[in-house]
């Protein structure tokens, strides 16, 4: 007896789109829930899904402002780039001083500790030492100098004998340089929205690649 076997052939797994979360002190900004709707579109457009922080914060803004609100906004934000599986930020000087907001640069730090691709954006296309001369020129009246020791990051040191460091990136080192790890960089336009097609595109290209 003879008879041709049925060939069991597997149903196609449906493709899941990469998770992106967006940082930046764009949350801070009055324009802020309009600007990641943009954004969120970008991310589309590119093949991934963008999630910005208000996404994970179902119920905060019942919550009087204050320390328990504050904290429970970083563990929600948390538990987002848990779940995400890249993440992308805004490197912009944050209240006109030169460095970028601080909880930006922990939750970079975070995401990369946890080996996921990086990318980032930015409008100012300066490098840190001449954002912290112009700062201290502006704000203290002062300038940097030479300095002549020799190692360090940096060449220069302000009135108050810190080194200015960083050197050749546009922010602190440990920021952009962690993004740069990761295989992704820091992409600089004078439109925010140009600037984060940018990044998101190669970003996107790297996440999908993976899956």
């Amino acid at each position: 007896m003879t008879g041709t076997a049925k060939v069991s052939i597997p149903k196609a797994q449906p493709h899941k789109v990469p998770c992106v979360y967006l940082a930046g002190d764009l949350v801070f900004r009055p324009n802020a829930i309009e600007l990641f709707d943009e954004l969120k579109e970008i991310c589309k457009d590119a093949g991934v899904q963008g999630v910005a922080p208000f996404d994970g914060q179902e119920g905060v803004e019942e919550m009087a402002p204050g320390a328990e609100t504050s904290l429970k906004i970083a563990e929600l934000d948390r538990k987002l780039m848990d779940r995400c599986d890249g993440g992308i930020f805004c490197l912009d000087p944050f209240r006109r001083a030169p460095d970028m907001d601080p909880g930006t640069a922990v939750e970079l730090g975070y995401m990369a500790a946890q080996g996921k691709p990086l990318a980032g954006f930015t409008t100012d296309g300066r490098m840190y030492p001449e954002k912290v001369r112009s700062y201290r020129k502006q704000a203290w009246g002062d300038a940097l100098k030479p300095r002549f020791t020799k190692g360090g990051s940096g060449s220069m040191e302000d009135a108050d004998g810190l080194i200015v460091h960083s050197e050749g990136f546009l922010q602190n080192v440990m920021t952009e340089g962690f993004i740069r790890m990761s295989g992704g960089f820091v992409a600089v336009d004078f439109s925010i929205q140009e600037a984060f097609r940018t990044a998101i595109k190669d970003l996107a290209a790297r996440l999908n690649s993976q899956h």
